[in-house]
């Protein structure tokens, strides 16, 4: 199944994002630490010119420890970028990002001229999370499904920084379908534009090239399905995902496998590492 999915407030959004970006100082791009290179907005790079740029590896607390440290060393070679993993949600973790705002923009942050931030991220990557921990209050609307925000608004956090919140944006080419299936595996693509049979399959081929033990601890495995439709109905028995007769509901397996995998409860893991080749990773189902 191929993946396309671009709501259309999106379009609309990226050029007012592009207009309104002259006016700023500071670009926060939030990340999935767990596919950083995937749920970022390629079309960022063009728009940001050279304004610095912090990407804030976000669910740090899901991904592969090891992976992110390799991640921040790949981001931090580029010309005026700074990487923080972080879990948006720790308050003790985010206070670290306004330091960083305020020291790259050295001559804003005084009265009636405030360090100008617009915080930039594709849905469902925890943007309105980050905002409202940064304001300590509710300000951005927040929910596990994407494209919840879908106007811009105006932040003032009344300590010399205003942010600037957007909607969440996807590129319009989605022809990168590796790409798209795992931001699909992480909830970034919305249910109705893709197949959970597929993308389980997916995501179950991954784990069971890269995170083998972590399976068989979850799933009590004394050994491994030898193929992806095995593993998914493997799990489906151990979930309880069955129809009359005892026939495994594929469907509702992999929902189930994906929900899991998502709420981290196979424990942490990273869906690509800096460097790879795409193109010689899994291959999308079908």
């Amino acid at each position: 199944m191929t993946i396309r999915w671009y709501p259309g407030h999106m379009g609309k959004a990226q050029e007012q994002i592009a207009e309104s970006i002259r006016k700023i100082d500071v670009i926060i791009e939030v990340l999935d630490a767990r596919l950083p290179a995937s749920s970022s907005n390629h079309q960022l790079e063009e728009m940001r010119r050279n304004k610095p740029c912090i990407k804030i590896l976000n669910k740090n607390d899901l991904a592969d420890p090891a992976v992110t440290k390799a991640w921040v060393r790949n981001f931090e070679t580029e010309s005026g970028v700074r990487a923080l993993p972080m879990s948006a949600k720790q308050h003790s973790e985010v206070k670290q990002l306004l330091k960083l705002c305020q020291l790259l923009a050295p001559n804003r942050g005084r009265p009636g001229f405030p360090v100008r931030v617009m915080v930039f991220g594709i849905p469902n990557v925890g943007k309105s999370t980050l905002i409202n921990t940064l304001a300590g209050k509710h300000m951005a609307k927040v929910g596990d499904k994407p494209a919840i925000t879908t106007c811009a608004q105006q932040i003032d956090l009344r300590n010399g920084i205003i942010l600037s919140d957007t909607p969440g944006l996807l590129w319009p080419d989605m022809s990168d379908q590796i790409a798209a299936y795992r931001l699909a595996t992480s909830g970034a693509i919305g249910a109705s534009a893709l197949d959970y049979t597929s993308v389980g399959l997916f995501a179950a081929e991954f784990m069971l090239h890269r995170y083998p033990e972590l399976l068989k601890f979850r799933y009590k495995f004394t050994e491994l399905p030898d193929s992806a439709t095995a593993l998914i109905e493997a799990i489906g028995r151990c979930l309880g995902c069955l129809i009359s007769g005892g026939v495994i509901d594929h469907h509702r397996a992999a929902e189930a496998f994906l929900r899991e995998l998502r709420a981290g409860k196979l424990g942490r893991i990273s869906l690509e590492e800096p460097g790879e080749d795409l193109a010689r990773q899994e291959t999308p189902p079908l």
